[in-house]
């Protein structure tokens, strides 16, 4: 294994609006000029309290996205969890691979697995925490993958060992 990395999505906030969202729903529910009996309650099968269940096993979830990246001599490996199956491009499948900033929000609209905005279906990309830098992968066929990482020296080094054995064309942008 040349390079590996595993990034997690770090939703601390969506903890804290889903709170104020259960918040809101109980009060109204319970405290209100017609807030519910026991019997009201029973009567619409928990619907509240069920809601509120619902809507932090939602965060909870959202929060458990994660992407696992490796590289080595047989080509790149990834996995997003929980929404797709391990995946492996090899060397002879790939244009370019190089690093690159950018910006998630402007290209891509968000974080997690997003495809490029403005309906641009070959330009899919994993992003998550880090600090805007990814690996970009050109295929053959015109398809484009974006990376995110953390590990951006350790990637530049596993990218700069397999360049020659592989006649890998790879871009020195000026990511540090």
């Amino acid at each position: 294994m040349i390079f590996e990395e595993k990034q997690k999505l770090n939703l601390w906030w969506l903890y804290i609006l889903f709170g104020i969202q259960a918040i809101i729903i109980l009060s109204i529910s319970f405290l209100g000029d017609t807030g519910m009996s026991l019997v009201e309650l029973q009567q619409i099968y928990y619907l509240p309290i069920i809601v509120v269940i619902f809507i932090f096993l939602l965060a909870y979830f959202i929060n458990q996205n994660y992407l696992l990246l490796y590289i080595n001599n047989d080509g790149i490996t990834y996995k997003y969890w929980p929404f797709s199956r391990t995946k492996k491009i090899t060397w002879n499948e790939i244009e370019k691979a190089y690093l690159r900033h950018y910006d998630a929000l402007g290209e891509y609209g968000g974080w997690g697995f997003r495809y490029r905005l403005w309906f641009k279906w070959n330009d899919k990309a994993f992003l998550f925490d880090g600090d805007s830098v990814g690996l970009q992968i050109v295929l053959n066929n015109g398809k484009k993958l974006l990376f995110s990482t953390v590990k951006k020296e350790q990637l530049r080094q596993s990218l700069e060992t397999l360049k020659q054995k592989h006649q890998l064309l790879m871009i020195d942008t000026d990511v540090r």
